[in-house]
């Protein structure tokens, strides 16, 4: 955001009180207050709707604004109507979500998305963005930007946890939704790993350590499933060829939704109940979202 803002005058927003939790106050602005409205930056409190509807009237004002709203993605609950009417209405608001799985640690399942994710990309014309880095950051908010322009809502849901970079990830390719991240595209693979987020890296640490067995992996990294599945058919079957059936998926959520991606063949490491009290890297190692779990399952894919 921060970077976008001195080239954006147009961007406005703010939290629901999760402003220095989120990192969405915008530095080269104040505060929007009485006598201060050129400032940009708004303090909406602690009420995740009322911030919703507030962003949905500013993109639909007609005044060239781009708004943008914040908070924790297990929030996204409190704040569901506001979200539905922006893709409804067509109102091309941003979403800033952080925290996005179980790895945000001791809050416990209260605060920890397990759902979520899949009952937001159930709702049409909605964008979902789950990035893995920070290249894949740079796309999304590119994609949120120029979707935003076209009165389409965009909704990002970050990490807690620093991620490492990867070598394999791009603005450019993050921005088509879907892409080979790791491995030889021109290669036919015995095995498609599939992951978005955080647990992307598991998956490309998996897939060395596959190759060095002699397999043919390759990870596909999902960021967004809405602007993969917009993306020609070729290019979609380049990625995921359908001829591999051998497939295994990777996200610290439900996995309802990702049959699509799986076929009748492919299994996944989900999360199908409420997390638990504990540091991040403890619950997402209790849930198996290790290298060597995902390992394992691949193994037991391979034969």
């Amino acid at each position: 955001l921060n970077a976008l803002a001195p080239a954006l005058p147009e961007l406005i927003g703010g939290s629901a009180d999760l402003t220095h939790s989120n990192l969405t106050y915008l530095k080269v602005s104040g505060d929007f207050q009485k006598g201060q409205y050129h400032n940009r930056n708004l303090r909406f409190g602690v009420r995740e709707h009322g911030m919703g509807a507030i962003c949905n009237g500013i993109a639909l004002h007609g005044s060239g604004l781009i708004p943008y709203c914040a908070t924790f993605l297990v929030f996204a609950d409190y704040m569901r109507a506001a979200i539905r009417l922006s893709a409804l209405s067509e109102a091309g608001v941003i979403y800033v979500m952080t925290h996005d799985s179980l790895a945000l640690g001791e809050d416990g399942p209260t605060h920890q998305p397990v759902e979520t994710l899949a009952s937001l990309r159930a709702i049409p014309n909605l964008i979902v963005y789950r990035p893995a880095d920070g290249n894949e950051t740079s796309g999304a908010y590119k994609v949120a930007v120029e979707q935003a322009n076209k009165h389409r809502p965009t909704l990002m849901a970050f990490s807690r946890q620093n991620l490492p970079q990867l070598p394999g990830s791009s603005i450019e390719k993050a921005a088509k939704g879907g892409y080979i991240v790791d491995g030889d595209e021109n290669e036919t693979p015995d095995l498609i790993l599939i992951a978005t987020g955080s647990e992307v890296h598991l998956c490309v640490e998996a897939a060395q350590k596959l190759r060095e067995a002699g397999k043919k992996v390759r990870v596909v990294s999902l960021p967004s499933w809405e602007i993969f599945e917009e993306q020609p058919a070729d290019y979609r079957e380049s990625v995921l060829p359908k001829a591999v059936t051998k497939r295994l998926a990777v996200e610290a959520a439900s996995s309802f939704g990702w049959h699509r991606y799986l076929g009748s063949e492919g299994t996944m490491i989900s999360v199908e109940r409420f997390g638990v009290s504990a540091p991040g890297n403890v619950a997402m190692e209790k849930f198996g979202y290790t290298v060597d779990n995902v390992l394992a399952k691949a193994k037991e894919l391979l034969g």
